[in-house]
C-alpha cells in the first residue's frame, strides 16, 4: 500500500516538473516571435537626380515616291512604238511611247495651210485690200490649228515629264490604246517621301527642314536621313495630330516605294527626374504605375508617377516625385503606405 502512494507522488511530481519546463520555454519563446513579427522591412534607397532627357519620337510610315505620272493619250488609237521597260529609268522629255500619227499628218497640213494663207492675207492687209475681219479670222484659225496641232503631237509621242523609273507597262507595240489604263506609270524616286501624323502637342517644335532619321527592315544597321519638307496646317479633331510630309534625297535609290519606314527625330530635351525601372511598381488591374518614396520619420508613402521614356534599365519620370526624393528600389514586397522601414 505504501509503495503504490509513493508511486503516485512520484508520478505527480515528475507531471508538474514537465508543466512547468513547458511553460517556461512558451513564456520565453512569445517575445521572440513578437520581435520578429514586429521588425521593420529592409529597403534600399537611391536619391532621384534629374538629368536632361532628349525629346525623341517615332513614327511609321510607308514609302512613297514623290511624284507618279500616268502616261496616257488623251484619244484612243494603234501604239506603234514601245520605247521603255518596267524597271528602266528615265529622264524628263525621254519619248516612251509613240501613237498611230495619221490625224497628226493631217493637222500638220492644216497648219501648214493655214500659215501660208494668213502670210498672204497680212501682205494683202498691208495694202489695204482685205478687211480687218477677214485678217482676224485667218489669224484665229492658225492660232487654233497650231494649239490642235501641240496637243495631237503631245499624245502622239508619249514622253516622260518626270526623271524617274518605269514602275508598269499595260499595253504591247501594236495594241489598240483604249484608255480604259495608262501606257506606262512612272514613278519619281529621287527624292521619295513618307507621311508621318505627329502629335499636336509638338506642333510648335515641328518646322520645315528639320531632320528626321529613317530606318527601314531591308537595311537593319543603317540609318537614313531625311528632312521636314511640308507641314499641313490643320489638326484632326479626331486623333489630335497633323500630317507632316518628310522627304530623303534617296541618291543612291535603295529605298523604294512600299517599303516599311520608322522616322525618328529629336524635339529637343526636358529636364526629368529619372530612376532605375526596379524602383517602379505596376499597379494590379491598372495601367498606374507607383514608386515609394521614403520619409523623414522613416516610413515610406505610396507615391504615383508618371512614366515618360525607357532609357534602359531606367526610366523618365514626367511628374509624381520630385528631385532630391529619396526612392525605394528593393523591398517594396512588404510594403504599403506608412509602413516604417530600415535603410540598409
Amino acid at each position: 500500500m505504501k509503495y503504490t502512494k509513493l508511486s503516485i507522488i512520484a508520478i505527480a511530481a515528475i507531471a508538474l516538473m514537465t508543466a512547468c519546463g513547458q511553460k517556461d520555454k512558451t513564456n520565453t519563446a512569445t517575445p521572440a516571435g513578437q520581435d520578429a513579427q514586429k521588425a521593420a522591412p529592409v529597403v534600399s534607397v537611391i536619391t532621384a537626380q534629374a538629368e536632361d532627357v532628349d525629346i525623341t519620337n517615332t513614327f511609321t510610315s510607308n514609302i512613297e515616291p514623290y511624284a507618279i505620272n500616268n502616261i496616257v493619250s488623251q484619244t484612243a488609237g494603234r501604239i506603234v512604238s514601245i520605247n521603255a521597260e518596267v524597271g528602266q529609268r528615265v529622264s524628263k522629255g525621254q519619248l516612251l511611247a509613240k501613237m498611230d500619227d495619221v490625224n497628226l499628218a493631217k493637222t500638220r497640213m492644216q497648219y501648214v495651210n493655214d500659215s501660208t494663207e494668213l502670210s498672204r492675207l497680212t501682205e494683202l492687209y498691208n495694202i489695204g485690200a482685205v478687211s480687218q475681219s477677214d485678217y482676224d479670222m485667218a489669224r484665229l484659225a492658225l492660232n487654233v490649228t497650231k494649239k490642235t496641232y501641240q496637243n495631237l503631237a503631245e499624245n502622239t509621242y508619249l514622253r516622260s515629264p518626270i526623271n524617274g523609273v518605269v514602275t508598269a507597262r499595260n499595253y504591247d507595240k501594236g495594241d489598240m490604246y483604249s484608255m480604259a489604263q495608262p501606257i506606262f506609270v512612272v514613278q519619281q524616286i529621287q527624292p521619295v517621301k513618307m507621311l508621318i501624323n505627329v502629335s499636336e502637342s509638338l506642333f510648335t517644335h515641328v518646322n520645315t527642314g528639320m531632320e528626321f532619321d529613317i530606318e527601314v527592315d531591308s537595311y537593319p544597321d543603317e540609318t537614313f536621313k531625311g528632312k521636314v519638307n511640308l507641314i499641313y496646317p490643320t489638326i484632326s479633331s479626331a486623333t489630335h495630330t497633323f500630317p507632316v510630309e518628310v522627304i530623303s534625297d534617296n541618291k543612291d535609290l535603295r529605298l523604294r516605294p512600299g517599303m516599311f519606314a520608322r522616322v525618328t527625330a529629336n524635339f529637343g530635351t526636358n529636364h526629368h527626374v529619372v530612376i532605375p525601372d526596379i524602383a517602379v511598381v505596376k499597379q494590379m488591374g491598372s495601367g498606374e504605375h507607383f514608386v515609394y518614396v521614403l520619409q523623414p520619420d522613416n516610413t515610406v508613402k505610396y507615391t504615383l508617377v508618371e512614366l515618360g521614356k525607357r532609357l534602359g534599365s531606367r526610366y523618365e519620370i514626367i511628374s509624381g516625385i520630385n528631385e532630391g526624393d529619396r526612392i525605394v528600389t528593393e523591398g517594396q514586397v512588404r510594403l504599403k503606405d506608412g509602413v516604417s522601414v530600415t535603410v540598409k
